[in-house]
């Protein structure tokens, strides 16, 4: 047996030293309750911030109050119009219009989407005419539309679901497209059908693809709703704001942007949630 040194000692230990790993820094702790409300806190703040400061823009008159009516004025107009006869037969009619042409967009944008994704020769045979009236602006269609379905809701609902149907479509096809080709050979290689594939890979695996479709649609839908109601329409808020702003009840045209703006917020929300559902199978 060899002696060690005390200088190969020295470098023994040195060595050990250099070769255990550097330890982590500590995490910092999270701040109890105040950081869980810190983003709700600086949202608030700054949403008070901007409302005070037009709100004393607006007292002063630097701009009229036929341009920028202040946040009084729109809150004075919103509650008159909640509370008007008329608020409940628009809202019913913007909601029903909302409700048949975003869902029509689901039942059919989303099937499609799923095939067009999963067979490449309906792919070609579709693309052209995907592409072709997704480059098309809608508002340019809503002549045909009124002289198809006339000035009711259901050239409304034609319009909103072709603003919400190509997102939900092309979003779903996405989805099915970028599937990782090894899980899709390795289940073949393992005897799986194509319904079987189709339902244990292809689908899961294309679902945040399809939520993102859903919730790009509804801005898609909103807009149908208040352009649709803005150029022909019998009730709808959509219409009260184009008769506001012909009267210049500047006030009410804000109320009645309040209004669709909070739907879309709403059905944002309600979209996120089940999203959140379904983060399991969101690609990391």
């Amino acid at each position: 047996m060899s002696a060690r040194t005390p200088q190969g000692e020295v470098a023994f230990e040195v060595a050990s030293a250099q070769a255990e790993p550097t330890a982590q820094p500590a995490l910092k702790r999270p701040r109890g309750r105040l950081a869980t409300l810190e983003p709700w806190l600086i949202g608030v703040a700054s949403v008070v911030v901007f409302l005070v400061a037009w709100q004393v823009v607006a007292m002063a008159r630097v701009v009229p109050e036929l341009f920028l009516p202040g946040p009084t004025d729109i809150v004075a107009a919103l509650v008159a119009y909640v509370t008007s006869s008329e608020f409940a037969i628009d809202a019913a009619t913007s909601g029903q219009e909302l409700a048949i042409g975003y869902g029509l967009a689901i039942v059919v944008g989303l099937p499609l989407g799923l095939l067009m994704g999963w067979y490449r020769r309906l792919q070609y045979a579709l693309d052209p005419f995907i592409s072709f009236f997704y480059s098309t602006p809608r508002i340019a269609l809503l002549p045909l539309l009124i002289i198809w379905f006339g000035i009711g809701i259901w050239s409304k609902v034609a319009v909103i679901y072709l603003g919400a149907f190509f997102p939900i479509a092309i979003n779903t096809f996405a989805g099915v497209r970028s599937l990782d080709a090894t899980l899709l050979r390795a289940a073949r290689s393992f005897g799986a059908s194509d319904a079987q594939i189709f339902r244990t890979i292809a689908l899961p695996g294309s679902v945040p693809f399809i939520l993102t479709g859903l919730r790009l649609g509804v801005g898609h839908a909103l807009i149908g709703v208040v352009v649709g109601e803005l150029v022909a329409a019998q009730h709808g808020v959509g219409l009260a704001m184009s008769t506001a702003g012909s009267t210049f009840q500047t006030a009410k045209v804000f109320a009645a942007l309040i209004i669709i703006a909070g739907a879309g917020v709403i059905l944002q929300i309600l979209l996120q949630r089940l999203e959140r559902r379904f983060d399991a199978w969101r690609p990391r």
